[in-house]
């Protein structure tokens, strides 16, 4: 078997070696290796930010990666951009996997049309969930204007939710998406005590029932009515670009506020800045922008009722490390056990 692997500036080619070994395979493996280069870390995120934004026909593959797949089984990357052209070169692919669980960089429509299973990790939903849960805290009860003000030297008590700071256990709290992340922010809200519900289309009430989430299932529509937080925990796909925009802004309470630890492109940037500067809800707290770094006068920067971070939440040491192993362990379920949890096109492949 022909394994082709591609490392990059983040996740080393030294990682992804080791890891391969443990695939569970009754025959010898052969393993190409490639890199992603790119200059220095900054670059790499500016063009790993290029394939978010725009897919994987954005950015140019490593040199000799088309050669390389002609005649390979499985192709495993990082950031390294697949595009169409990649994956009709590699006429005996069998399996695409990335260390990752955002699949901008990957043609998936390319790989379902030739029947090839493609398979993600969640690396980070832990800590992802994690910083949700933190951003709820942050924004509901001033934490981070708080330190803001005194660190130059206000003594600030008086902010625009002043009037309706209650306590997280008694909100409701609105998912929308309910996949590895998303399940993982309903268990810890509902283990503070907050009322929990959820809307995602691929996981019925009995789903979640089966999955021990204190969670009930309903439409979105009555989360952007109802909630007091609305959490997002949706993929970035040109179906839900712009998607959370005036007409479901326009329904939250004056009082709601808006989580987004997923992408910034599923929010209309110009409705959510109107909606926050006009105060037509209480507030958001935003981890990911359209923009990253965020431009000095982005006018997000000036509204006194958004916490801002700078897309830290899947920022643990061991995430990376551990994604290539984890990778190579969700290929081994699905090739031994048939669990396709994580393959993202399992409903369109045979």
């Amino acid at each position: 078997m022909k394994i082709v692997i591609v490392g990059d500036r983040i996740v080393s080619l030294e990682l992804l070696e080791e890891a391969v070994r443990n695939l569970s395979v009754p025959e010898d493996i052969e393993i190409k290796s490639l890199i992603w280069e790119t200059a220095d870390r900054p670059d790499f995120q500016k063009r790993a930010q290029n394939l978010e934004k725009n897919g994987p026909e954005a950015e140019e593959p490593p040199a000799g990666l088309i050669e390389a797949v002609a005649d390979a089984d499985v192709l495993l990357v990082h950031f390294c951009p697949v595009a169409r052209k990649v994956i009709e070169a590699g006429k005996n692919l069998k399996l695409i996997g990335t260390c990752r669980g955002g699949m901008e960089h990957v043609d998936v429509d390319a790989a379902t049309e030739k029947n090839i299973p493609v398979i993600h990790v969640i690396r980070n939903a832990e800590a992802t969930s994690d910083f949700a849960i933190g951003l709820i805290f942050s924004e509901t009860r001033n934490i981070a204007r708080g330190h803001a003000a005194l660190k130059t030297g206000v003594w600030r008590k008086d902010y625009v939710n002043a009037g309706y700071t209650t306590t997280i256990r008694e909100m409701t709290l609105g998912l929308i998406g309910l996949g590895n992340i998303g399940k993982l922010v309903a268990e810890k809200a509902a283990a503070i005590g907050m009322k929990v519900l959820a809307h995602d289309p691929y996981v019925p009430q009995e789903k979640a029932d089966s999955l021990g989430l204190k969670v009930r299932m309903t439409e979105k529509e009555e989360i952007f009515r109802s909630c007091d937080v609305v959490s997002l925990h949706m993929r970035a796909t040109p179906e839900t670009k712009n998607s959370i925009g005036s007409e479901l802004l326009g329904m939250m309470k004056p009082t709601a506020y808006l989580i987004n630890t997923s992408r910034a492109t599923i929010i209309d940037k110009e409705a959510l800045y109107e909606a926050l500067n006009e105060r037509r809800i209480g507030g958001a707290a935003l981890d990911v922008f359209w923009d990253e770094p965020v431009p000095a006068d982005d006018p997000m920067l000036s509204l006194d009722n958004l916490t801002m971070t700078p897309h830290l939440a899947g920022n643990v040491v061991d995430a990376l490390p551990k994604s290539p192993n984890l990778l190579v362990r969700t290929i081994n379920k699905y090739w031994k056990e048939g669990n396709t949890e994580m393959v993202v096109n399992a409903d369109k492949i045979s």
